[in-house]
């Protein structure tokens, strides 16, 4: 591997999005990717597995699962048995399935494992769906928290550099989608219900679901995922 080859700490969450970003790292960017994914008492743990499974099929040879529980915390509907809202997609206002300070503590170990190493780059997947409700998705939180990690981190205090790659930043679902198509992604592997069913099938009512089927239809392509009736 060559000296100037960049090195980045992907943020897998196993999902559509976070699977599309590391896709555009590896094929599109050709940075060397270390990945990884959080347990973090979610109620959709099945999306564990799919990280692991889409770093894999992208030959990431570095992906871990750090486990922080925000169950602690609570005041979510996916970290708690609040129920995850139902054909509710599109309603003003920040969803119960948002997670208090979720990205700000996931940066954040993301920060410590980029120096532990030496990455220079940050890849996360929100994307303008996302941030119309999550308010730790917004280019101007990323901003703020790379100039944070550089003050707290010995790598920047001795001018290491970090930067926060959002490659979809600006597109909606049917872009994403159209992106991953493009660069090689297997959506079959990726999982985005906020709320599975048993057999880790997509409940095909949340919110998430809601928005991941409608990318597809907009494209005129079929989700590769099951869902109920269909």
């Amino acid at each position: 591997m060559s000296a100037t080859t960049t090195h980045a700490v992907v943020l897998l969450s196993g999902g559509l999005d976070s699977s599309t970003a590391l896709a555009w790292s590896v094929r599109q960017m050709g940075w060397h990717c270390h990945t990884v994914a959080f347990d973090y008492g979610q109620r959709h743990r099945i999306e564990l597995e799919a990280s692991a499974n889409v770093a894999a099929s992208f030959g990431v040879t570095d992906h871990r699962v750090i486990k922080v529980d925000l169950r602690a915390i609570g005041h979510s509907a996916l970290t708690s048995a609040t129920p995850v809202p139902k054909d509710e997609a599109g309603h003003a206002g920040i969803p119960s399935t948002y997670v208090p300070a979720r990205n700000l503590i996931f940066l954040s170990l993301a920060a410590g494992l980029a120096e532990a190493v030496s990455a220079t780059r940050l890849v996360i997947g929100a994307n303008v769906v996302d941030y119309s409700g999550y308010p730790d998705c917004r280019q101007e939180f990323l901003d703020s928290f790379v100039r944070t990690a550089l003050l707290g981190t010995k790598a920047g205090s001795e001018g290491g550099d970090l930067e926060i790659a959002a490659p979809l930043i600006q597109l909606g679902k049917s872009g994403i989608i159209a992106l991953g198509l493009e660069l090689g992604l297997d959506y079959s592997l990726t999982r985005s219900c906020y709320d599975p069913l048993a057999d880790g099938s997509p409940c095909g009512h949340c919110d998430s679901c809601f928005y991941r089927r409608q990318g597809f239809e907009q494209l005129g392509r079929s989700d590769p995922l099951p869902y109920p009736g269909d």
